[in-house]
């Protein structure tokens, strides 16, 4: 297993680094370092360092020599981003937790008409903070360096727009209505953005179709099987990092 991964301010800029904080808590009380132990520092934004634990004092201080220099890890090409409807109840969690797993590169947060969940006020700014926290913990549980940008919440009309700046735009949607495409055989870029569009429980409305389309947002499909809307997001995900070599 690779070393734990713990997140800083400010990459070091020397031989050593204190680790302090909840992250030097969470190292300390709980994971319970000892002095020889590889970790990793890192910002969450692609920067990283790998390091030895020197000495562990009190409940929350990690004293860690660094084996070398600052390391940047390579922007994702292609960048996938997963426009994610709103779920209900703990749901949403569950979807950036493992679609942030998996691998995505942003996640959208979608009013989607059909959404029984509302965020609005003080209620929507907490569900973000919690949608971009479970990104952050679910980013250093999978050992990555990079976390996926959780974005605010769009209308349609700016989801619309992010789609008709990608280079390759989709939603999943399957109805007898509307002909789609497998996923699985699309033609994917090989450089720029994808941006997927994941409905609500209730389906993507007739009025938003219409509105992705007209951005250039084609509809597909995963398979045979209707997955929730907090695992379409995952399961897509995968498969187009296993299609576009980012998986291998």
């Amino acid at each position: 297993m690779t070393a734990p991964v713990f997140v800083v301010e400010r990459m070091p800029t020397g031989p050593e680094f204190v680790l302090e904080g909840p992250e030097g808590r969470h190292a300390v009380s709980v994971k319970r370092l000892q002095p020889g132990e590889d970790v990793v520092l890192t910002d969450g934004l692609g920067h990283w360092a790998e390091g030895v634990v020197h000495s562990a004092e009190g409940k929350d201080r990690l004293t860690v020599t660094l084996h070398a220099g600052v390391q940047e890890e390579p922007e994702p090409r292609p960048r996938i981003t997963v426009v994610q409807a709103l779920p209900k109840g703990d749901r949403g969690e569950l979807a950036v937790e493992t679609m942030t797993e998996t691998g995505v590169d942003a996640i959208v947060p979608w009013q989607a008409a059909r959404c029984i969940t509302q965020w609005k006020g003080d209620r929507g700014a907490k569900a973000l903070t919690k949608w971009r926290s479970t990104a952050r913990e679910a980013g250093k549980q999978s050992r990555r360096v990079r976390f996926p940008e959780v974005a605010d919440a769009m209308t349609t009309k700016q989801v619309a727009a992010l789609l008709a700046g990608a280079d390759f735009a989709g939603v999943l949607h399957e109805d007898r209505d509307h002909d789609s495409t497998p996923l699985a055989t699309a033609e994917l870029p090989a450089e720029g953005t994808i941006v997927l569009v994941v409905g609500p429980e209730g389906g993507v409305s007739p009025q938003e179709l219409t509105a992705f389309a007209e951005a250039g947002a084609r509809p597909y499909r995963l398979g045979r099987s209707v997955l929730r809307t907090s695992t379409a997001g995952t399961a897509a995900t995968a498969l187009l990092l296993g299609r576009t070599g980012r998986w291998g």
